[in-house]
């Protein structure tokens, strides 16, 4: 009897801790780490003026937290505003919320303790970036309603995911430079091709539901638009790098180019694999732009 019990309260927080998992997509790293590059540039940027490496590590670590926290959040909230989506969408129906194997009821428990666990880190920094932290609220929850209504929702995303750069320069230095906003530009650039790419995937779905994206919007010039995007977005941040101090690490630059434009050549939109893999390829590109930037607070 003793056993029965233990086992059947095992299989329940299994149960429990799968759709856990599913909801907050913690077993698709590349989501929270697209959320976290963009602070980690931030960071490091806001370094090479600071250079207190105690500090920045310090800081990395609780962007990183914060990064997986929201995000989580994000994508419960996301997956309730668009519960009646994704039972329509071939690739999102499983999703927990949409199959009812989770209730609305404890997701919005959860988005509350992630919430709460989020906003305990976030009181960690500076009246400034608690004030932006706040603020960042406003984009992470409009998000989820844009497809909705426009076809630019990447956009909005562009906006909510990289608004870390702008939190973590004003971590470290208290105040707002326009370094930190070009580098924010430049990165809503690359978030709005990279994004256009993983759309790609339910274009079809979504333009029978009637759901809107920049992957439907640019249908018939996606290369163009892609490109373009990803090119605004090398120059803008090549800017904030000159007005650096450069040094022959410059290179990792030059792979983070190559790495957005090698996207063009591997996705196909009327292949949805190609397409997620394309998008994953950006983690890899965070990775290359975050080393560039901390390679140039090393002295050489």
């Amino acid at each position: 009897y003793v056993f029965s019990v233990w086992y059947l309260q095992e299989l329940i927080m299994s149960f429990h801790l799968k759709n856990f998992i599913n909801v907050t997509r913690l077993n698709k790293p590349v989501g929270y780490l697209l959320l976290f590059w963009p602070c980690a540039w931030g960071l490091s940027l806001a370094n090479y003026f600071i250079s207190d490496m105690k500090v920045f590590l310090y800081y990395l670590f609780l962007f990183f937290c914060g990064s997986v926290l929201m995000r989580s959040a994000g994508c419960i909230v996301n997956d309730i505003v668009d519960e009646k989506i994704d039972k329509k969408v071939l690739r999102t129906k499983t999703r927990p919320i949409a199959s009812g194997l989770l209730k609305k009821n404890l997701a919005w428990l959860y988005v509350i303790v992630l919430c709460m666990l989020a906003f305990l880190i976030l009181i960690q920094f500076n009246f400034l970036t608690i004030c932006l932290g706040i603020f960042s609220m406003v984009f992470a929850f409009s998000y989820p309603f844009m497809k909705r209504f426009t076809y630019w929702p990447q956009l909005f995303l562009g906006f909510t995911f990289n608004w870390g750069i702008i939190m973590a320069w004003s971590a470290v230095s208290n105040n707002v430079s326009y370094l930190a906003i070009v580098l924010y530009f430049g990165a809503i650039f690359w978030t709005l091709g990279y994004d256009t790419i993983y759309g790609l995937q339910d274009a079809s779905d979504d333009e029978i539901i009637g759901v809107k994206s920049t992957a439907i919007k640019f249908k018939n010039n996606l290369n163009v638009f892609v490109g373009t995007c990803y090119f605004i977005s090398s120059v803008l941040i090549l800017f904030v790098i000159v007005n650096l101090e450069l040094n022959y690490f410059l290179i990792l630059f030059v792979l983070f180019i190559m790495s957005l434009f090698y996207q063009l050549k591997i996705y196909d939109k009327n292949n949805p694999d190609a397409c997620l893999r394309a998008f994953k390829l950006n983690n890899l590109s965070g990775l290359f732009l975050f080393l560039t930037f901390f390679s140039l607070t090393i002295e050489i």
